[in-house]
């Protein structure tokens, strides 16, 4: 009786072999066709989770298989190692954010290599390295001199505590994430990249990425933002100067009955100089996050200036303007007009403050008498109450507005986004410093190519807020390059978002002495898949579109496009546990009865089972990998990641999956190492002639080879695992008696092994050398189908009658029509559904049905 396969043992063993032999070292083979598969690189927190289980063994599923059809496979990994963590780290626990994220990264590193991922470790990068951002700075300057990366001052989000920038997500009810303190709005100096020099393009551009997610494409479009309006220039009472205005909908401009400004509007601000309660209320507004999604959630407040605007169309109409918490200086002008009912905002604005609301479009279908209550009307109809538009469409009533406003010279039709430049400063240490130098007499002076990188001083103090390398004296001071006076480095860094977006073609030649070498980009770029989770299709997935773009304009790449494909995986969910006390527990916490009941282990307490939820340490519903991989191996994990549920939905992490799984490792185990017959000897051909049962199991292994191979480029992960199963089932069902049978199910044994190759390597490579192998099996190739042993001979039909299903037939394939008419109407319960009454007619579908109409 063959021994219990030993997952611990097995998997060490292959795992040494793999390395020792260099196997997945990408070679560059020009006989051979590339293929880029490529996982989004991880954080190094400390440890992997299972949504890092999850997404990597999906990427390597699909470099296996590229592989083994004869593809040259690049398949690296790194380490995305710049960001607060690792500060936080520093503050809390005393210990250098690099000391602490080198430790992160090797403690990783010999997890990802537990689970038998096919990387090239040769490729490695980590972004925290000078090796690595010596070439994003010179890639910014590149990018400074085509004039795509720029400084101005710019609102930002600012933490008085922390004494740093906060991103939108990290403002929460108005406080710091981490430090709790009242956020305000800060104009600072900002570096920013032009990613809006390439908007149209970066929209348009969308419908090529066939091989993206719908889902992503539309919420990148909604991001980007393109909207058609009008801009109408104000004229003020009693000023000279004007106000002006974006809309996307100047035809309701006879709806309007307030104008509002951002709190940092020029006009707020010169108001404010002599109105001490407005300059409060701006304050109070500085302490709301810059976000859409903050504005949206806070009360609608405004501060009326006393100051008018003059209605372009109606004479004598006047609109009085506020300063409104609602309006954002960085979209549009800063500045709208409000037209309450028809826009919800507005409508709430106006409510609380007694201002008119007045109909301008209405449905259709509607009466003098529509009216709007609490909900405003946003959508389309006909215009009334509005003058020279009055029966117009709304589109025909936006093209009239501008163009009357472009006859009076009071505005005129524009195209604006929602897109703004990228911030990415950051007042932060442990980021890539900005190459730049401060100089008085010279300005912005770019640090020489000879002098990159500039690294990161390691003598910081983290015992006090803001960015240690502002306080850094010995660091930040500098002779200018231009004309030797003193002067002083950039104290930011930048963005953790600039190291991720273009890490993937660095990869392709980690240790070049020029940021991207044109050979390697030329051979594998753009990458072919990418595999990610959704939660990065706006930032990152945009972020690294725009910056292939800035680099081709640099003479960099000659592609814009990054990632060919995309496939975005759902997360791993577990059910969530509390106790009386509403207090979270993990898994390893709670025990199930055999009376059906959930306990506590250590006291036996009543435990509530909630519903599931993604994984999260938070609701201490996580399971550690490490733990699943010690006890059931890496190849059991990989399975059930794979079987459970599509790789785009969200898969339910259960215990019983995992157990299932593990059974069928064993099973296959015992499949393979005890065959019910002796087998041929590796390598001997099949002999012709086979019949009977043993050519039943040549076509369900054919048919398993061809629909597995169909599931896996459509990313049916799932069903092709369950097909491997129905094999393995035919296999175990198989009784063998001859030689031929022998040969049939040695065949079949050798496409199971080499069809689970890519799910579960550890265990084929050591089924492969049991059935006499001595090669890698991840150096051969995918079997091809036998397209004469997946072609039925036979087919079953529904027979209906009057389109009710009354029988089955079987019949041959392409059978004449006259035939399977016979065939159908001599078929016993369609004789009695027919009834003796005359048959009107029969209507053959080839190979599908057969319809009496009678």
């Amino acid at each position: 009786m063959v021994e219990r396969y030993n997952a611990k043992h097995v998997e060490a063993k292959w795992q040494a072999e793999w390395d020792t032999q260099g196997v997945f070292r990408s070679q560059a083979d020009e006989t051979r066709p590339s293929y880029y598969v490529l996982e989004m690189f991880p954080y190094p927190s400390g440890r992997i989770h299972m949504g890092h289980v999850r997404v990597y063994t999906l990427g390597d599923l699909l470099a296996r298989y590229r592989r083994a059809r004869g593809f040259d496979v690049l398949h690296p990994m790194g380490w995305d190692a710049f960001g607060m963590p690792a500060e936080n780290a520093a503050m809390e626990q005393g210990v250098h954010p690099a000391e602490w994220t080198w430790s992160n990264i090797a403690t990783m590193r010999g997890q990802l290599q537990s689970m038998g991922l096919s990387y090239d470790w040769d490729r490695e990068v980590a972004t925290c390295s000078p090796d690595y951002y010596r070439h994003e700075q010179k890639m910014f300057l590149d990018m400074f001199a085509e004039d795509l990366a720029y400084r101005r001052e710019a609102w930002v989000n600012w933490d008085p505590v922390d004494n740093t920038v906060l991103a939108n997500e990290q403002v929460i009810d108005g406080r710091g994430w981490r430090s709790g303190a009242l956020v305000e709005r800060r104009l600072l100096p900002q570096w920013m990249f032009r990613i809006t020099n390439f908007a149209d393009d970066l929209l348009e551009s969308l419908e090529s990425l066939e091989r993206w997610p719908d889902s992503v494409r539309v919420m990148q479009a909604n991001w980007i933002g393109r909207s058609h309006g009008a801009t109408i220039r104000f004229r003020l009472a009693g000023r000279d100067d004007r106000l002006e205005v974006f809309t996307t909908r100047p035809d309701t401009i006879f709806g309007a009955s307030f104008c509002a400004v951002a709190a940092n509007h020029p006009l707020a601000s010169e108001l404010a100089k002599s109105d001490p309660e407005l300059t409060a209320f701006i304050a109070e507004c500085n302490r709301t996050g810059t976000s859409e999604a903050a504005l949206e959630t806070a009360e609608k407040q405004g501060y009326a200036t006393g100051l008018e605007a003059i209605h372009p169309f109606s004479d004598g109409v006047t609109l009085p303007i506020y300063v409104a918490n609602f309006v954002l200086m960085e979209y549009g002008t800063g500045a709208i007009f409000g037209v309450p009912a028809h826009d919800q905002r507005d409508l709430d604005f106006a409510r609380k403050y007694d201002l008119p609301v007045r109909i301008v479009v209405r449905p259709r279908d509607a009466g003098d008498d529509f009216s709007v209550a609490d909900e405003a009307f946003t959508d389309d109809g006909l215009l009334v109450n509005s003058d020279f538009l009055n029966g117009l469409t709304v589109e025909n009533a936006k093209k009239t507005v501008a163009e009357r406003l472009d006859a009076s010279g009071d505005g005129e039709a524009k195209t604006t986004y929602r897109l703004r430049d990228w911030i990415v400063s950051r007042q932060r240490y442990w980021g890539c410093p900005i190459p730049v130098i401060h100089c008085d007499d010279c300005g912005i002076v770019p640090v020489p190519d000879e002098d990159l990188p500039v690294t990161l001083p390691e003598d910081v103090s983290f015992d006090e807020p803001g960015n240690p390398l502002e306080r850094h004296e010995a660091w930040k001071t500098v002779p200018c390059p231009a004309c030797g006076k003193s002067a002083t480095r950039d104290t930011d860094t930048f963005d953790t978002f600039v190291d991720s977006s273009w890490y993937f073609a660095r990869f392709a030649c980690p240790n070049a002495d020029v940021p991207l070498e044109p050979d390697a980009m030329k051979r594998w770029l753009p990458v072919d898949q990418y595999v990610g989770g959704i939660e990065h299709a706006i930032l990152h997935l945009l972020y690294s579109r725009f910056f292939m773009r800035a680099l081709r304009q640099c003479g960099y790449v000659d592609f814009d496009e990054p990632f060919s494909g995309l496939l975005t995986q759902g997360m791993v969910c577990h059910e969530t546990y509390q106790d009386g006390d509403g207090n979270w527990l993990f898994p390893e916490q709670i025990e199930r009865r055999d009376d059906g009941t959930v306990r506590r282990l250590d006291d036996g307490s009543d435990v509530q089972i909630g519903r599931s939820e993604k994984m999260s340490k938070s609701r201490r519903n996580v399971v550690d990998p490490a733990d699943m991989i010690d006890q059931y191996g890496a190849d059991t994990a990989r399975l059930f990641m794979l079987s459970d549920s599509p790789p785009e939905r969200d898969l339910e992490w259960t215990e019983g999956g995992i157990e299932g799984a593990w059974r069928y490792v064993q099973r296959l185990w015992r499949m393979v190492c005890e065959p019910s017959i002796e087998l041929p000897p590796a390598g001997q051909p099949i002999p012709s002639g086979i019949g009977g049962a043993a050519l039943d199991l040549r076509k369900a292994t054919h048919k398993t080879i061809a629909a597995v191979s169909d599931d896996i480029e459509r990313f049916r992960f799932n069903r092709a695992v369950a097909r491997i199963r129905e094999l393995s089932n035919t296999i175990g069902d198989f009784a063998p008696g001859d030689a031929a049978d022998a040969s049939a199910l040695r065949e079949a044994l050798e496409s199971l092994v080499i069809l689970i190759g890519p799910m579960m390597p550890h265990l084929a490579e050591e089924l492969w050398r049991r059935l006499g192998f001595r090669d890698f099996l991840c150096n051969q190739p995918w079997p091809n189908a036998d397209p004469s042993l997946i072609t039925e001979d036979n087919v079953v039909i529904a027979v209906q009658v009057n389109g009710k299903k009354r029988a089955t037939v079987e019949i041959a394939v392409d059978s004449d029509q006259a035939a399977v008419e016979a065939t159908a109407l001599a078929e016993p319960n369609v004789i009695a559904s027919i009834a003796g009454k005359p048959v009107r007619k029969v209507i053959v579908v080839p190979n599908r049905i057969v319809n009496v109409v009678v």
